[in-house]
């Protein structure tokens, strides 16, 4: 067995699997690998349900070549075709890319939300494919492909009824308890650093971890407890609910080692140009990575092999307002207008918004998106939503290149023939949008990995009903009260935490005037194909005023990472990540 870094190699008589990530267990990667090149190695067989784990894998069987990715896509895979043969295969598109040769139709596909560039086949090189996750593809030996299969979750992992007692939110609790330790388990390595805080999210994971790791339970190991420090503005009012994370955490495990990064000096934006321009593909968070850089340089320097954060909780872990939906689709309109008051009045919205926003724009989301921009007309930004082109994207390009079916197949995506079960396929690629994570692996040296989006937690969750689930005024009710012998009663009672907009409008400040500069400094031949550089360069004036929304943000953000990126692809600077070439077996 060969072991170096992110990639565990083995071999036995059904042939060589290379898996990129872990299968089963972070602790037991090599049984993973061995487990799975068994079960894909046997006469005529590949996996029927896909085990859970983070991982990317190729294995070379003894008739055929088979490639793979888990379900929830956190590594990426990518294979060079050319007239029905893979020649090549590489967790990096830009290594296996040709620069000359961009596919247009995907950076539509990209600029039409920030959740489009996961779940789509689309690269950005002509004859460079996306292994989507779940899917399964089997070549020959000598590389012709042989069909195509995306799995999806298997019988077992359906969402059913229920073992919550009732309605009871103790029951559902316990479900999500069990569901919860199960994942933190799964992830925990020999070095296991947690990122902390002070929220309701983090700090469960790393309470779970610290009783499992630091006190002995399951297989010990050491632990980081992973934190950033503001010390002026907004976000220093975190430092207090920080603090009694922190103590609460090292109550449990002792020998826990607390790291805290100052981070104050951070804002959103610094050195754009590189992690916008040398990510694999164009990112649309790409603004965000000097806060999580500052933070996974310490994990690697202490030698982590795995981070585990609480990204996923506010979609998976949180009552699921799509029901709403549900409940208008099938005629149950008086209760739908009183579980919506409820909403209203638990969220502090009106019941108008509540009902556009879960079941008007579900069922209608482009009409909804025009509608919008007739009310907020004047800006740039003003009516920008997820789907609708912006005013930046030229419409000539928009047109030739697919825009529009673009936007269909994203919204068909996000909330699909029935949202409230597309939220939780959505929300696994809104809440950890980490491919810069993955590009800083390789040097890191441990994977980033998220509990709350683990298959067992998502399934657990898929399977309460509303009325065990939403409880006005108190989100995420069923893991407060899944948490609460553990939590401290100040972080369980906490409803809201401090965002980062503080940074990211400190970024703007600090920096639109270099963002503008490279729009219009830009010099490869798409960005002004694609691109009305003034109209785009205005977007950021507005945003650095505040005008706008997430939504609208999240869409320049986009447009801007891929301006750096084409700015910085240069056949020269290739990413690490060397491609397997795909030969026959002489």
């Amino acid at each position: 067995m060969a072991r170096q870094g992110l990639v565990t190699t083995v071999s036995s008589r059904a042939g060589t699997a290379v898996v990129v990530g872990w299968v089963g267990s972070v602790r037991d990667r090599e049984a993973g690998a061995r487990g799975l090149l068994d079960d894909v190695g046997r006469p005529g067989g590949a996996t029927a349900r896909l085990p859970i784990g983070d991982y990317a894998a190729v294995l070379v069987c003894r008739d055929r070549i088979v490639l793979m990715r888990d379900d929830h896509a956190r590594i990426p895979l990518f294979f060079r075709e050319s007239g029905g043969r893979v020649s090549a295969v590489s967790t990096s598109a830009r290594c296996l890319g040709d620069f000359e040769a961009l596919e247009r139709s995907y950076f539509c596909r990209f600029l039409t939300g920030n959740m489009a560039q996961p779940h789509s086949e689309l690269t950005p090189f002509s004859g460079v494919h996306r292994i989507l996750g779940g899917e399964v593809v089997e070549l020959s030996i000598t590389g012709q492909m042989r069909g195509r299969v995306r799995r999806r979750v298997g019988g077992a992992d359906a969402p059913g009824e229920s073992t919550a007692d009732g309605l009871r939110l103790s029951g559902a609790a316990k479900d999500l308890r069990l569901a919860l330790e199960n994942a933190v388990g799964r992830r925990a390595g020999r070095m296991t650093a947690c990122h902390v805080s002070g929220g309701v999210d983090s700090t469960s994971v790393a309470l779970l971890a610290a009783r499992q790791l630091g006190a002995g339970q399951g297989h010990p190991g050491g632990l980081v407890l992973l934190a950033g420090r503001f010390d002026r503005g907004e976000l220093a009012g975190e430092q207090p609910y920080l603090e009694e994370a922190m103590k609460e955490i090292c109550r449990h495990a002792p020998a826990a080692r607390p790291v805290i990064a100052d981070v104050g000096d951070v804002a959103d934006f610094d050195d754009f140009e590189h992690h916008a321009g040398d990510a694999d593909e164009p990112h649309a968070h790409a603004f965000r990575a000097p806060f999580w850089s500052r933070l996974h340089g310490n994990a690697a320097e202490l030698g982590c092999d795995v981070l585990m954060t609480g990204c996923g909780a506010d979609p998976i872990a949180d009552a699921n307002p799509l029901h709403l939906h549900r409940l208008a689709r099938t005629g149950q309109l008086r209760q739908m207008t009183k579980q919506a008051r409820a909403w209203a009045a638990g969220t502090e919205r009106g019941v108008r918004d509540v009902v556009y926003d879960y079941v008007v724009r579900p069922t209608l989301p482009l009409a909804a998106e025009r509608i919008t921009a007739l009310d907020r007309r004047g800006t740039v930004l003003g009516s920008l939503g997820s789907f609708a082109r912006p005013r930046w994207l030229r419409y000539g390009f928009a047109r030739a290149h697919g825009y529009r079916e673009a936007s269909i197949a994203e919204s068909r995506f996000v909330f699909g023939r029935r949202p409230e079960e597309s939220f939780f396929e959505a929300a696994n690629y809104l809440a950890a949008p980490d491919p810069l994570s993955w590009q800083r692996a390789g040097q890191d040296g441990f994977f980033l990995s998220h509990p709350f989006l683990d298959r067992e937690v998502i399934t657990t969750m898929r399977g309460f009903r509303a009325e065990a689930t939403f409880h006005p005024g108190r989100p995420k009710a069923v893991l407060r009260e899944a948490m609460a012998d553990l939590l401290p009663a100040r972080i369980r009672g906490r409803a809201v935490k401090v965002p980062f907009d503080q940074l990211y409008a400190r970024g703007l400040r600090a920096h639109g005037d270099e963002l503008i500069d490279l729009c219009r400094s830009a010099r490869h031949p798409l960005v002004a194909e694609m691109f009305d550089i003034e109209v785009l360069c205005q977007a950021v004036r507005e945003a650095q005023l505040g005008v706008g929304n997430a939504q609208s943000w999240d869409r320049m953000n986009s447009s801007l990472a891929l301006v750096a990126w084409l700015e910085r692809l240069d056949p020269r600077s290739r990413a690490p990540g060397a491609a397997t070439a795909v030969t026959d077996g002489s």
